[in-house]
């Protein structure tokens, strides 16, 4: 059993490590999906209220509200698979649950990635609103989660700063480390 966790600022390339791990038939689940159904049960537009309903969730439920909620979907995918990807951890609260929850099968990658290539891709996603809230903003707003401390606590760094192909690679070696 092993369970590969991601955090990374947004933008960074998690969404392109899932994609890579779907590929190699690795299921995975997303953290920031949670976020989004939340969304939806709330009757909210997840491209506009997806930062808001996050951070609210933790106020009412507590910092390990979606991180609770995750982990019965890695224990599930678990019975049919002997690797699990969870994209997009926030906080080292975070990383602590999945670390008390898996031990030592739980390996935590920080994804890297300078400023202005993650702008970029944010620009060209159709999923986040970028008018209402700026990437600054949003960065802000992760490292309030406690991002900053995931990362560094981060067992592995992948850094995201050259070709896809490229990333792409070395995503393969983590998976296959």
């Amino acid at each position: 059993m092993e369970v590969i966790g991601t955090v990374g600022l947004p933008g960074s390339g998690k969404g392109e490590f899932a994609n890579v791990a779907r590929d190699l038939g690795v299921p995975v689940v997303t953290m920031g999906d949670v976020i989004r159904e939340e969304c939806r049960r709330r009757g909210l537009d997840p491209a506009d209220h997806h930062g808001e309903v996050a951070q609210g969730l933790r106020e009412e439920h507590g910092p390990l509200a979606v991180a609770e909620r995750s982990i019965p979907m890695v224990r599930e995918a678990l019975d049919d698979a002997d690797t699990v990807l969870v994209d997009g951890l926030r906080s080292a609260d975070e990383l602590e649950r999945f670390r008390a929850a898996f031990g030592d099968a739980f390996t935590l990658v920080a994804v890297e990635a300078p400023f202005e290539a993650r702008a970029e891709r944010i620009d060209a996603r159709d999923r986040d609103n970028t008018a209402a809230e700026t990437l600054r903003d949003r960065d802000e707003r992760e490292l309030g989660f406690g991002m900053g401390e995931a990362m560094e606590r981060a067992d592995r760094r992948i850094e995201n700063d050259d070709s896809l192909a490229a990333f792409r690679e070395r995503v393969r070696g983590v998976m296959d480390a």
